[in-house]
């Protein structure tokens, strides 16, 4: 779902935006520069985590500073997201719970969850400055995780929760449950719990389907099983997910939320994943549709391509046109 910017607030010094950036890295240290210098001239107030900030140069002041906790992003416009998908899913967390859209500027490789490309910075600075942007409403994941019927932890994601083998050399034995029914039993290297949003990212590398962002679907995908039944499954945004680690075997798991937060699985562990309450807003600068943003993150051949457009003209005009 789409929405537009919040409206302009009564006094230009209320306007706010926090930079994540992946400080790490030479040109991302550059572009957050950039940013800063332009959005502070506009008039527009910075906020940055401490460790990133103290590698701003000399000349960009008046910044605050923040702890990177759940609500770091309150009463910003915007949480501008310089690096990858990794800084954008870091982001994710500050961002959530009080509902600031994310704007990502990709200096990754495929950067599926950017928006903007870092030689788009002009044009980037004005869609911020002039509001020229709406967002969208991405679908998360709530992921509860119990031992001998106990909830003894709980977590969220954007992208995936993925119940992975704890040691290489072992496999992990799992029974998988979709709506409280046991679907299969699966001696596997992991399963991978997944949104739309996230089906570009592990779920794709394990072989799941890409499915469209404006579809509202959980994925479920095995990772290496030794089953006879092992497909990969779309199923309803209503249904829950269940992986149960089986407790009669040595091999113990670990569950990771977006490969950065992580729960150890002991035997007889059980994982549930459902569709999350709150869901993670991303900034759109561009009304491009999906198909067009697979074709350039992979780089997708379309040559030969006529399209409807060109085949209506080359049936009106005659097929020597």
């Amino acid at each position: 779902m789409s929405t537009p910017p919040p409206p302009a607030p009564d006094s230009a010094d209320a306007r706010r935006v926090l930079i994540v950036a992946h400080t790490g890295r030479e040109d991302a240290r550059d572009v957050t520069a950039q940013f800063c210098r332009s959005l502070h001239k506009h008039g527009v107030a910075l906020r940055m985590l401490a460790e990133e900030a103290a590698h701003l140069p000399a000349d960009v002041t008046d910044v605050e500073i923040v702890t990177p906790r759940a609500d770091a992003a309150a009463d910003c416009e915007v949480v501008l997201v310089i690096g990858g998908d990794g800084t954008i899913l870091r982001a994710a967390e500050m961002a959530r719970e009080c509902g600031t859209p994310l704007l990502g500027v990709n200096l990754g490789h495929v950067g599926f969850l950017a928006e903007a490309e870092s030689d788009d910075i002009e044009f980037t600075i004005d869609a911020v400055v002039h509001r020229r942007y709406t967002s969208e409403e991405r679908m998360t994941l709530d992921v509860r995780v119990f031992r001998d019927g106990e909830l003894v932890d709980s977590t969220w994601a954007l992208n995936e929760a993925s119940v992975e083998k704890a040691a290489r050399e072992r496999m992990l034995e799992v029974v998988v449950e979709v709506d409280d029914r046991p679907l299969s039993r699966w001696g596997c290297d992991g399963v991978v719990c997944a949104t739309p949003t996230g089906s570009t990212a592990y779920n794709f590398s394990a072989g799941g389907p890409i499915v469209w962002p404006g579809v509202d679907a959980l994925l479920m995908v095995p990772i290496s099983a030794h089953a006879l039944f092992a497909r990969p499954m779309v199923v309803a945004p209503t249904s829950v997910l269940a992986v149960e680690v089986i407790a009669r075997t040595d091999g113990s798991g670990v569950l990771w939320a977006d490969g950065r937060r992580t729960v150890e699985l002991p035997p007889g562990a059980r994982i549930e994943v459902r569709r999350g309450r709150t869901p993670v807003r991303l900034v759109r600068l561009h009304q491009a549709p999906f198909t067009d943003r697979l074709v350039a993150k992979f780089d997708l051949p379309v040559t030969g391509w006529r399209g409807a457009a060109e085949r209506r003209r080359h049936t009106r005009e005659g097929p020597d046109a």
